[in-house]
């Protein structure tokens, strides 16, 4: 009988451990390893996919019976419809399929491609009644009608803001159909006018990224003048719209030149507002969007107060009541146009650097110089600051100035002479 020292016992017992931990790590544990592995990449590759949208791009060349080779690419996006586009050369379908893939991983792409589908005339026709009811419809209606016909057939993603710097200066240096250049305010409204439909198609129609009208400078408008009419040049305007083919430039312009009312808030008057016992006209429909209340006294109240006696003498049949309608209609019952007519007047008149806005000028200037304060100026003309009327401070003054003489004169003539 053999006998094992202890030391060789002990080496046979620690081969026979590390062999049966070998086998374990072979059997058991190294399938788990791979196993895990093999998950770890999968669940590395299905992250790595998710993050790049699951994009598979693709490009067939495509060689037609007469030899004509082009290429034609394919996108694939998870969650998006394929995209597709052909080209003449393989260089160009690479670089659309690289330019496509990253605008559609920022979301750029589907709005770019809605943009292509509408034209900016169509969402002039489709901004057009939202504004109906605002103040300034006529003007911004007029703006719009020029820029539909202008630019109307362009697709809403080519209105750059290369596209409408280009046309503000034909605006700046064009003519207008009057044959005169336009001011560098009134390019600035055709600016603003367009600027609210590409607003509306950036932010709740999402056609395009941005309002490309954000990134055109506006021209500098130079401060408010003043131009008031003399005596003279009051007379003689006065009689060529007396004698105008517009029956009702007339009344109008006798109305702005005794109020300082607006264009467009003189055009908006209905009979219900005027109340000939208090004297006054409300104006609902103002530049700042509150109503105010306007004296009316002398011409003014003459000359309205004849038009509505004629109104009630012609009015055979009752359509609606005539405190609904305008004091001065046109045609298809809005207020009439007599843009044609003053300018017409004006020239007949032989008064030069003169325009509608300028009676309202006019009747500050008047009431400025005989005694009206700022803050009266402010309140008839409906501003709510004085800071839009400080433009007549000197012609207070001057009759300040004025007032003191006449004080001086009649008072203290002859004191101090020895």
């Amino acid at each position: 009988m053999s006998h094992y020292c202890p030391i060789t016992v002990l080496v046979l017992n620690i081969n026979l451990a590390k062999q049966v931990v070998k086998h374990i790590l072979q059997r058991i544990l190294k399938p788990v390893l791979y196993f895990v592995a093999f998950y770890s990449c999968l669940l590395y590759l299905v992250i790595v996919a998710n993050y790049w949208g699951c994009n598979m791009a693709t490009i067939e060349k495509r060689t037609t019976l007469d030899g004509k080779t082009s290429y034609r690419v394919k996108i694939r996006m998870k969650g998006e419809k394929p995209v597709t586009a052909t080209f003449d050369k393989l260089t160009d379908a690479k670089i659309w399929e690289k330019q496509t893939e990253t605008e559609i991983k920022q979301g750029r792409y589907f709005q770019k491609a809605e943009g292509k589908k509408h034209t900016l005339g169509d969402l002039i026709t489709e901004y057009l009644p939202t504004i109906e009811k605002s103040k300034d419809y006529s003007n911004v209606k007029r703006h719009l009608e020029w820029w539909k016909a202008r630019i109307g057939d362009k697709y809403i993603a080519d209105v750059t803001p290369a596209v409408l710097s280009t046309i503000k200066s034909e605006l700046a240096n064009g003519m207008t159909p009057q044959g005169k250049k336009r001011a560098p305010a009134t390019v600035n409204r055709y600016l603003i006018s367009i600027s609210g439909v590409l607003a509306k198609a950036a932010g709740e129609q999402g056609y395009i990224e941005t309002n490309p009208m954000s990134r055109v400078k506006k021209l500098e408008e130079p401060e408010g003048r003043i131009r008031y009419l003399s005596e003279d040049e009051r007379d003689a305007l006065l009689d060529a719209c007396r004698n105008s083919r517009s029956k009702q430039l007339y009344p109008i312009t006798v109305l702005a030149l005794s109020t300082g009312m607006r264009r467009g808030e003189i055009l908006s008057i209905r009979w219900k507002d005027v109340d000939f016992d208090r004297k006054r006209i409300v104006i609902h429909d103002t530049k700042n969007g509150e109503s105010r209340q306007v004296p009316l006294a002398g011409a003014a109240t003459e000359e309205l107060k004849k038009l509505l006696s004629e109104k009630k003498a012609a009015k055979v049949q009752e359509i609606k009541p005539i405190g609904d309608e305008f004091l001065f209609p046109g045609k298809n019952g809005e207020p009439v146009d007599i843009r044609d007519a003053f300018e017409t007047a004006v020239v007949k008149a032989k008064i030069e650097n003169f325009h509608f806005h300028d009676c309202r000028h006019t009747a500050a200037s008047y009431l400025a110089m005989n005694g009206a304060t700022l803050l009266e100026l402010s309140q008839i003309l409906g501003h709510k600051t004085l800071s839009m009327v400080k433009r007549y401070a000197h012609l207070t003054e001057q009759h300040l100035h004025n007032v003191v003489e006449r004080m001086n004169t009649a008072f203290l003539s002859g004191q101090g002479k020895a």
